[in-house]
C-alpha cells in the first residue's frame, strides 16, 4: 500500500437518497431544498432518489419529480438508484445522468434480501446496463457486502473479484464497493484492492465507527471515488445492522486537513447539514456536525 495521497477525489453525495430513505417521507420541495444546499457546497454528483416501489420505500416516492427539478437546477450529475430494468427505464425517462444499480458479493445476503441468487441478480444488472447504454446513461454497479456478510462472515477477496468481473462483463460503466453492514477494516481494504485494483468507488457505513479510517486506508490504496452522506444519515432499510453512512462533513474535514481536494466547501456543507437536521427533526450522528470543523473558518 502506498503512503502517497491523491491530489484530489470525487465525492458523490448520497444523503438525499440514502439519508432520507429511512426517514418519514418529505415533499419534493423539501427534498430539493437539501439538494440545492448540497449543490451550493460544490458537489459534482448527487444521488437524489430511488426508482423503486413507493410501497417498499415510501420516502422515495416522487423521485422522478425530484430528478426533473434537479435537471432544471443544473451544475451536477443527477444520480438515481434502480433495482431492475423497470426502475432503470423509469430513471432514464426522468432524466438521470447516472444510475446506481446493485448486486451482492454475499450469496446469503442476496437470497435473504432479494430472494435471488447472485447469478439471478446479475441478469437484472445486465438489463439495467442495457437500458442505461440505450439511453446514454452511465451505470455504477454497487457491490454490497464487499467487505463481509452477516450471513457468511468473511468473504474472500478473490470471490469479490469474481463478482466485480461479472459486473464489468454485464456492461457496468463503473464499479463501487459497499460496506453494507460496517464490516470493513483497513486490513481488509488493502487485501481487496490487491485483488480488484483501484478503479473502484467506496461506500462505507459507520456501524462500528471505522468509516474515516477506511476512507484513509482507501486513499492510501489509490482509490479516488467515495460516497458519503450529509449528517451521517442512511443505511438500507432492508439490511439488518446497516447503520448510517460515513458523514460527508467528516470526510471533507479529514481531506481538507490532508490537502486532498474535494471541490466541496465545508462551511456550506455544514449549512446543508443544519438544514437536514431541521428537516428530519432529530439529532444527526455526524461528529463534525456536532463539534464543528477542526479549525473554524
Amino acid at each position: 500500500m502506498s503512503t502517497t495521497l491523491p491530489p484530489s477525489v470525487e465525492l458523490r453525495e448520497v444523503g438525499p437518497r440514502d439519508g432520507l430513505q429511512v426517514e418519514e417521507p418529505k415533499s419534493v420541495e423539501e427534498r430539493m431544498g437539501l439538494v440545492r444546499a448540497l449543490a451550493a457546497a460544490g458537489f459534482s454528483a448527487i444521488e437524489v432518489g430511488s426508482f423503486v416501489s413507493p410501497k417498499a420505500v415510501p420516502a422515495m416516492a416522487q423521485s422522478a419529480e425530484v430528478v426533473q427539478a434537479c435537471k432544471e437546477l443544473g451544475g451536477f450529475r443527477v444520480v438515481g438508484v434502480a433495482l431492475n430494468g423497470r426502475g432503470a427505464t423509469d430513471a432514464v425517462a426522468a432524466g438521470v445522468d447516472e444510475i446506481t444499480a446493485g448486486v451482492s458479493a454475499s450469496e446469503g445476503y442476496s437470497q435473504s434480501n432479494t430472494n435471488m441468487s447472485i447469478e439471478q441478480a446479475l441478469v437484472h444488472v445486465e438489463k439495467m446496463c442495457e437500458v442505461g447504454r440505450d439511453g446514454g446513461v452511465a451505470v455504477d454497479l454497487m457491490i454490497s457486502c464487499a467487505f463481509g456478510s452477516p450471513y457468511e462472515g468473511e468473504i474472500a477477496p478473490s470471490e469479490v473479484a469474481k463478482v466485480v468481473q461479472l459486473a464489468r462483463d454485464a456492461g457496468a460503466t463503473t464499479i463501487s464497493l459497499a460496506d453494507t453492514t460496517g464490516m470493513a477494516t483497513p486490513r481488509g481494504i488493502g487485501e481487496l484492492l490487491e485483488e480488484v485494483g483501484t478503479d473502484v468507488g467506496m461506500h462505507f457505513h459507520e456501524t462500528r465507527g471505522t468509516g474515516l479510517a477506511n476512507v484513509y486506508a482507501s486513499l492510501l490504496g489509490g482509490v479516488t471515488r467515495f460516497d458519503a452522506s450529509v449528517g451521517g444519515l442512511g443505511g438500507s432499510p432492508f439490511a439488518k445492522g446497516a447503520a448510517g453512512n460515513v458523514a460527508t462533513e467528516g470526510v471533507v474535514n479529514l481531506l481538507d486537513d490532508l490537502g486532498v481536494d474535494t471541490g466541496v466547501d465545508l462551511v456550506r456543507l455544514l449549512d446543508a447539514a443544519t438544514l437536514l437536521h431541521d428537516l428530519v427533526g432529530h439529532d444527526l450522528p455526524s461528529p463534525v456536525f456536532k463539534a464543528g470543523p477542526r479549525i473554524a473558518a
